[in-house]
């Protein structure tokens, strides 16, 4: 009987410690856990850090010495965020930038595929662009999703927050589920 209740007991610890493990590996990895949670197929990311507020009065969408820019820690940041992604086999189908230098310096920074501009990302926060008509487009575009798909979107907070509802910081990563609206700020570790 002592064998018997020895096994039972070696069999539960076993599976108590395998499970832990799971539990273990699944919290450590918020991206992939706010996806599953909501069955998200964007992730809309905000710029990394780029000093400064809104744009200058003179931005030009085509002269990056016209925009606000990243800096070196908003490079690294975005380089940061790349590595993660790349240990933890995130890797989206579909990468797009908004058209404004510090969004596509982000995507590019990362490191982690090609990022087509998409004007449906640009910010209209200073009024450079009409916000109707660009969020017109994105929501246009998200309906494009086919299924199966996770497509980053790197952009702006004042995008990110009228799709989401929420206001990511810089760097900051939204999961978004296109189909039902659900919405999950992710924090990388």
């Amino acid at each position: 009987m002592s064998v018997s209740w020895r096994h039972r007991l070696t069999v539960f610890c076993a599976s108590f410690l395998l499970l832990l493990l799971g539990a273990g590996n699944a919290l450590a990895e918020p991206v992939r856990n706010a996806v599953n949670a909501i069955d998200a197929d964007i992730l809309f990311m905000r710029h990394a850090l780029a000093p400064g507020f809104g744009d200058p009065a003179h931005f030009r969408i085509d002269d990056c010495t016209t925009q606000r820019n990243l800096d070196d820690e908003g490079r690294a940041q975005a380089r940061a965020i790349g590595t993660y992604f790349r240990r933890h086999d995130i890797q989206p189908d579909i990468i797009l930038s908004s058209e404004w230098c510090r969004c596509r310096d982000t995507a590019t920074e990362m490191d982690i595929g090609r990022a087509v501009p998409f004007a449906g990302l640009n910010s209209f926060f200073d009024g450079h662009v009409d916000r109707a008509a660009t969020l017109a487009m994105l929501r246009n575009r998200m309906q494009q999703i086919e299924a199966g798909q996770l497509v980053l979107m790197v952009t702006h907070q004042v995008v990110i927050s009228a799709i989401t509802g929420i206001a990511p910081r810089s760097g900051g990563i939204i999961a978004y589920n296109s189909r039902t609206g659900s919405a999950r700020r992710i924090t990388l570790p």
